[in-house]
């Protein structure tokens, strides 16, 4: 599939920062053990040391270094982000365009479904899986993807929809075109941007929640990301430590959501052509 775009994405200034900001992180989590002097988990001798040109970030309560936790959590939160937003997108594709393209009985099967699964709150559901089952990253991705995936149905529906009443459309039903050719040359060229914005909705979504999860203290013990180094972090408020221990993965949980909320604005003008500027 090719997509053919007059303005590029770096073109805005949101694109622009956007993507600085995403590529600020992949960068850390790709050469975290190039940057990092240490282990996430190894004892360094040192507890609580301030900030200084050996520990970057300073040290915890059991003497970790909080700069190597730091970066090595970006592979985590972006792991989750990308592998949430991939099956979400995924299932809202299959969901919504079989209820477009069959229609009838189908349609509303899967539409009584979506509406019945928007109801059921997902934190709720998530603490009862963690009660009962060992927390993995396997399972936070497959729990956050159950529940994001019926807001793109809608979408992808309505969308599909309207792809059925163009002209190129009818021609190739009348020709006896399968269902499985129509989504394969005619819904799914046109559906990419949709695909694509959803997909930076979902990461967006999934970086936030997975940060509040492990918070709330809800996900695996020995799974280093964002949220958990707030968590240790916030006990120790009382302590100077705070400074450079809870505000780091704050910060880095904000910009990397600010990075796909400015990326899709970027793109949103990219695709539609609507909102791009008039050229005089």
């Amino acid at each position: 599939m090719h997509i053919r775009y007059d303005i590029e994405l770096t073109d805005s200034s949101f694109g622009r920062l956007g993507l600085s900001l995403l590529f600020t992180a992949f960068i850390a989590a790709l050469l975290a053990p190039v940057l990092a002097n240490y282990s996430p988990t190894a004892y360094t001798g040192d507890i609580f040391h301030p900030p200084c040109t050996k520990y970057w970030l300073g040290t915890n309560e059991v003497g970790q270094d909080i700069w190597t936790q730091l970066i090595y959590s970006a592979r985590t939160s972006l792991s989750i982000a990308g592998g949430t937003a991939f099956i979400a997108v995924a299932l809202s594709l299959l969901a919504g365009g079989l209820a477009a393209l069959y229609g009838g009985l189908c349609d509303r099967a899967i539409m009584r479904i979506v509406d019945i699964w928007l109801v059921i709150p997902p934190i709720i559901v998530i603490i009862l899986f963690a009660a009962y089952l060992h927390p993995s990253i396997v399972l936070l991705i497959t729990l956050l993807a159950a529940f994001m995936w019926p807001d793109g149905t809608r979408i992808v529906r309505a969308q599909t929809l309207a792809l059925k009443t163009k002209a190129s459309y009818a021609a190739a039903t009348t020709f006896g075109a399968t269902e499985q050719y129509l989504l394969r040359k005619h819904v799914l060229p046109d559906l990419g941007p949709t695909l694509i914005a959803l997909f930076i909705q979902y990461a967006r979504r999934a970086i936030f929640m997975e940060a509040g999860l492990s918070f709330l203290g809800i996900s695996d013990p020995s799974l280093i990301s964002w949220g958990k180094m707030m968590q240790q972090a916030l006990a120790f408020t009382y302590l100077d430590v705070w400074q450079w221990w809870l505000i780091p993965p704050g910060l880095a949980v904000s910009l990397t959501i600010a990075g796909l909320s400015f990326t899709g604005l970027a793109l949103e003008t990219v695709l539609d052509p609507r909102l791009r500027p008039e050229k005089r």
